[in-house]
């Protein structure tokens, strides 16, 4: 019980912190990580449901998807999910680069490229915003007190609420965009994207329903995306590029 208190506590801490400061960045502010103003953005707090309570059906299921994925750090799969914590200075591009058929690099794919990193705060930080300061939701490692897979990134994570997950949204709407812009690989690129939400678990980051919430809101955001002027710009040069790759 000790372990599952003192987390609880740093948690209602965290979320008084959150609720105490602004609202955070958008395209207003950070036009090279962001499409979309706060406005614009789906709002995850009235789109989700809360997450599942401590002692629920759906909390004992988060808790076997928990341990289930703790098994796997020691294998080929728990290694691949250290690697795809890793989604900043072009991260993501890299992870998707094998299932979508072709480096997508600053150099060889430059247009993809900037379609891929100009969203992942959009779909991260701005889709989920509202859902996670609202519930400040506790992450697994925390509640258990057992390490992450990449202990660097605990003690800030432990500051940021667990539901839903960002990482898992931003791979989900980067694999809905790279399938729209290839559809013949689309089953290996929804794969991929599938793959780095169950990462997280595996990691210890978050709950399996963290993740499965988080693939509803980026769902929300690549179809508000798709009304965004300089987005459907971009996605068309990119879909322009790739046409002009699948002729090489």
């Amino acid at each position: 019980m000790k372990k599952v208190v003192l987390p609880l506590c740093l948690s209602l801490l965290s979320f008084n912190l959150f609720a105490a400061t602004p609202p955070g960045n958008d395209v207003t502010t950070k036009p090279d990580l962001y499409y979309l103003k706060n406005s614009q953005a789906p709002d995850s707090l009235a789109l989700l449901p809360p997450p599942p309570e401590p002692g629920s059906i759906l909390f004992a299921n988060d808790q076997a998807m928990y341990e289930k994925g703790r098994l796997l750090r020691n294998t080929p799969r728990g290694k691949q999910a250290v690697e795809d914590a890793n989604l900043a200075a072009g991260g993501i591009a890299t992870a998707f680069s094998d299932a979508f058929g072709h480096p997508i690099t600053a150099k060889e794919a430059p247009e993809i490229y900037k379609l891929l990193t100009n969203m992942i705060e959009d779909a991260g930080d701005l889709a989920t915003r509202g859902a996670k300061e609202k519930y400040m939701r506790i992450r697994p490692f925390a509640f258990y007190g057992v390490p992450t897979c990449n202990t660097k990134e605990q003690d800030k994570l432990s500051t940021n609420g667990s539901y839903p997950s960002g990482h898992t949204s931003i791979g989900w709407a980067s694999a809905l965009i790279l399938a729209e812009i290839n559809p013949e690989a689309q089953d290996s690129i929804l794969k991929r994207g599938y793959e780095l939400g169950q990462s997280r678990v595996i990691c210890g980051y978050h709950w399996q329903s963290d993740i499965d919430a988080a693939r509803v809101v980026a769902a929300a955001v690549v179809a508000t995306l798709h009304t965004n002027p300089a987005f459907q710009q971009q996605l068309q040069k990119a879909k322009a590029e790739f046409a002009q790759l699948k002729q090489k």
